[in-house]
């Protein structure tokens, strides 16, 4: 089973998420968006940015928050 991802994990992609979706359109690559907007910030590979991209994180947040208040 794979590991869950922890609370901070997720708040980071979240951030990275809201930072490509704002600067997103559909003349601008992925890869420009990376190198011009989040690398700077946020030193990470095209392959993670795809993993970020592709996580349900607003569904693991929710689960973790109703973990936690239990």
């Amino acid at each position: 089973m794979a590991k869950p991802l922890q609370r901070n994990t997720l708040l980071r992609y979240k951030i990275i998420r809201d930072i490509y979706l704002q600067h997103k359109t559909e003349d601008i690559p992925d890869t420009r968006l990376l190198k011009r907007y989040i690398y700077p910030k946020y030193p990470i590979s095209r392959t993670t940015l795809n993993t970020i991209l592709s996580t349900p994180i607003d569904k693991l947040l929710t689960e973790l928050n109703s973990c936690e208040a239990q």
